[in-house]
C-alpha cells in the first residue's frame, strides 16, 4: 500500500472516529451498558473544576486530585481554556480516544504493517463501548489512552528506540490517571527486563532456545525503564511525597481497602465472572474470537515474536488477572482489554499468517500440556460469552451459576478434544490464513455493527443531565454551598459549590454539622439517596436533622438506580437566599 494511499484511509477513519465522539457532546450517556456512572463527571472533576473557578483546587474534603493527578491537570486545563461546562470536561476523553486511534495505528504498522494498520484504527474507532467511554469526561478513557500510546511507542522502539523513553513516560502518566493501570506498567516492565536479561545473558538464551534480541530492542527496553523512573519519580517528588498522607488515603485505604474482598471464594467468583457479568466480551465476540487465535499463534513461536507481540499478550492475561483482583462485575473496568483485543484481532486479520505455525503439529507432550491453562482460560472466555444469551434470567439476576458450569464443561471439553486430536487439528489450523477479502467483510461487519449501535443510542438521545445543571445554576446564585455527591454531578454547567458526602469518605465526618449548607440535592425517586454506593440510609440520614426542609425543584435527569428525578431541598426554609459569606463568586 503506497503511503498516499494510507494516509488517506487514516485520515477518513480519524474523522469518523473524531465525528462519533464529538457530536452531541452533552448528550446523556447510554443507560445500563457500556457502564457508565454520569453523575461521577462532576465528581471525578471536581479539583479541576474548583481551581478553575474559585482558584484553590480544594475546597472540601473530596479531593479526587490525589487519585487521578494528571487527568485532574488535563480537566483543569480544558477548563481554563474553553471554560468550564460538560462538554469541555468530555474534551480531555475525546482527545485521548483520538490519540489512541492514531497511536494505534502508529504502533500496529510497526509491528504487522499498513493493513494491520487500518484495520485495528478503524475497529477501535468505530467500536461502540470505545466511543462512549470517550465522550465520558471519567478517568478510564484517558488512562487508556496513555496505555495504547505506550505500547505504540513500545512497537515503535523496533524502528527507533528513542521511542521507548516516550512508552516508559505514557506507562507512568497512565498509573497517575488510575492506579488499575499498575498492571501495564508490570506488564511493560517485564517484557523490558526479559529483553534484556535475553541480551545480556547467553546462557539464558541458550536454555530457553531464544536468539539475542536486537540491538534496538535492547536499547528500547533500557529506555522504557528509564522513562518510567524518570517520569514516576518526577510525579512522585513533586506530588506524591509532599502530600503522601491524602496519596495514601486516597488510593490505598479508600480505592482498595474498602472495596473488593479478598477472600478466596471471592477470587473464584470473579474469575467465573469475567465472560458472564456483562455484556462486554459479549459485544466484541469476533476481536474476541481473533485475539484468542492470535495469542495461540504469538504462544506457539514466543521465541520469535516482537517484544510488542508478546506486550500484548501480557497486556491481557495481567488485564484479566487485574480484574479477578479488582472486580470483574463493573463493566467500566473492562475496557483496559478493549484495545489490546482490537489489536491482537488485527494482526491475525491484517497479516494474512497461518493461525499456528506447522513445526507446532510435531510438538512433544510436554508442550501440549503446558498449553491446556491457556487453552481452558480462553475457551471460557469464548465459551461465557456464547453461553449467557441463552441465560438471560440468569444474567438479569446477577446469578451465574448455569452459565458457569456449562462455560466450564464446554472449555474442557475442547481442551480434551484438543489434546487427544493434536495433530488433525493443528494441522487444520495451520493451514487456516484470514484472506484480505475475508478481512474486509469481517471488519465490515464489526464497523457496522458497532455504527448500528450508535445510532440507536443517537436516535434515542436525550440531554436532561446538562439541563439539569442549567437549570439548577438559574435557581442557585454562584457559590451557594449544596450538600451531597450528586450535587458534583450536576455541578458542571453552573457555579454551585458542591459539597460531597460519600460512605467513609469525603465530607462524611462532618455530614451532620454542615449548617452552612442549606440546600442538599439528591434523588427522590424510588427513594431518597439511592446514589449512595452501599445502600440508600447515607442522606436520608442527613435530612432527618432538618424536620421541617422543603423540596425547592425537581429535575429530570438520565436514569440512575432506576429514577429518572433529581431533587433540590432546602435545609432551613425562610432562610436568607444569599450565598454563604467568604465565598468568592465564579467568573462567568
Amino acid at each position: 500500500m503506497s503511503t498516499r494511499r494510507y494516509l488517506i484511509a487514516a485520515l477518513a477513519i480519524l474523522i469518523l472516529g473524531g465525528t462519533l465522539r464529538m457530536v452531541w457532546l452533552r448528550a446523556d450517556p447510554p443507560i445500563g451498558a457500556p457502564g457508565i456512572v454520569w453523575d461521577d463527571e462532576g465528581a471525578w472533576t471536581h479539583n479541576a473544576r474548583n481551581k478553575a473557578l474559585w482558584g484553590q483546587w480544594t475546597t472540601d474534603k473530596w479531593n479526587p486530585l490525589y487519585i487521578a493527578p494528571v487527568f485532574t491537570a488535563l480537566e483543569y486545563g480544558a477548563f481554563r481554556t474553553f471554560g468550564v461546562g460538560l462538554w469541555q470536561a468530555r474534551t480531555v476523553p475525546v482527545a485521548s480516544g483520538l490519540v489512541a486511534i492514531i497511536l494505534m495505528m502508529m504502533g500496529l504498522s510497526a509491528v504487522s504493517g499498513r493493513r494491520t494498520a487500518l484495520i485495528g484504527g478503524a475497529l477501535l474507532a468505530t467500536n461502540y463501548a470505545w466511543v462512549m467511554w470517550n465522550r465520558a469526561a471519567l478517568m478510564e478513557s484517558t488512562m487508556i489512552g496513555f496505555i495504547v500510546v505506550a505500547w505504540a511507542a513500545y512497537a515503535m522502539g523496533s524502528r527507533r528506540a528513542a521511542w521507548g523513553f516516550v512508552a516508559g513516560v505514557a506507562a507512568a502518566l497512565a498509573w497517575f490517571t488510575k492506579a488499575s493501570a499498575a498492571f501495564f506498567a508490570a506488564a511493560i516492565v517485564a517484557d523490558a527486563v526479559a529483553t534484556i536479561a535475553l541480551a545480556r545473558i547467553p546462557e539464558l538464551r541458550a536454555r530457553l532456545g531464544m536468539s539475542k534480541p536486537a540491538r534496538t530492542d535492547e536499547r528500547t527496553a533500557w529506555l522504557t525503564l528509564a522513562g518510567l523512573a524518570v517520569a514516576g519519580g518526577a510525579i512522585g517528588a513533586m506530588f506524591v511525597w509532599p502530600h503522601w498522607s491524602d496519596y495514601w488515603f486516597y488510593n490505598v485505604q479508600m480505592s482498595v481497602e474498602r472495596k473488593p474482598s479478598y477472600a478466596l471464594r471471592d477470587f473464584q467468583d470473579r474469575a467465573s465472572w469475567l465472560p458472564v457479568a456483562s455484556d462486554f466480551l459479549s459485544r466484541m465476540r469476533l476481536e474476541l474470537v481473533g485475539a484468542a487465535i492470535a495469542m495461540a499463534g504469538l504462544l506457539a513461536r514466543w521465541r520469535e515474536a516482537k517484544p510488542a507481540e508478546r506486550l500484548l499478550v501480557l497486556w491481557m492475561f495481567l488485564g484479566l488477572l487485574e480484574l479477578t483482583v479488582h472486580d470483574s462485575g463493573d463493566e467500566r473496568y473492562y475496557m483496559i482489554l478493549t484495545p489490546a483485543l482490537i489489536a491482537l484481532a488485527a494482526t491475525l486479520a491484517g497479516s494474512g499468517a497461518s493461525w499456528l505455525p506447522a513445526r507446532l503439529v510435531s510438538a512433544p507432550v510436554t508442550s501440549r500440556v503446558l498449553a491446556l491453562p491457556f487453552i481452558l482460560v480462553i475457551g471460557y472466555l469464548v465459551a461465557g460469552t456464547m453461553v449467557r444469551v441463552a441465560f438471560p434470567d440468569e444474567i438479569a439476576g446477577g446469578v451465574f451459576r448455569s452459565v458457569v458450569r456449562i462455560s466450564a464443561g464446554l472449555s474442557a471439553v475442547a481442551a480434551v478434544m484438543l489434546f487427544v486430536w493434536w495433530r488433525g487439528a493443528v494441522t487444520w489450523m495451520a493451514g487456516m490464513r484470514i484472506s484480505a477479502s475475508a478481512a474486509a467483510v469481517l471488519v465490515a461487519a464489526s464497523v457496522l455493527w458497532n455504527l448500528g449501535l450508535y445510532g440507536r443510542w443517537a436516535a434515542d438521545r436525550t440531554d436532561l443531565n446538562y439541563q439539569a445543571s442549567v437549570d439548577l445554576g438559574e435557581r442557585l446564585p454562584a457559590g451557594t454551598l449544596v450538600h451531597g455527591k450528586l450535587a458534583n454531578g450536576l455541578a458542571l454547567d453552573n457555579h454551585i459549590r458542591p459539597i460531597f458526602v460519600g460512605n467513609g469518605f469525603g465530607n462524611y465526618a462532618d455530614r451532620f454539622d454542615r449548617d452552612d449548607a442549606r440546600y442538599i440535592l439528591t434523588y427522590d425517586l424510588p427513594e431518597i439517596g439511592c446514589e449512595s454506593q452501599q445502600g440508600s440510609g447515607l442522606i436520608p440520614e442527613i435530612l432527618a436533622r432538618y424536620p421541617n426542609r422543603q423540596t425547592v425543584a425537581t429535575f429530570a435527569v438520565d436514569e440512575k438506580c432506576g429514577v429518572h428525578r433529581a431533587v433540590l431541598i432546602d435545609k432551613h426554609p425562610g432562610a436568607a437566599s444569599e450565598p454563604v459569606s467568604g465565598i468568592p463568586r465564579a467568573r462567568d
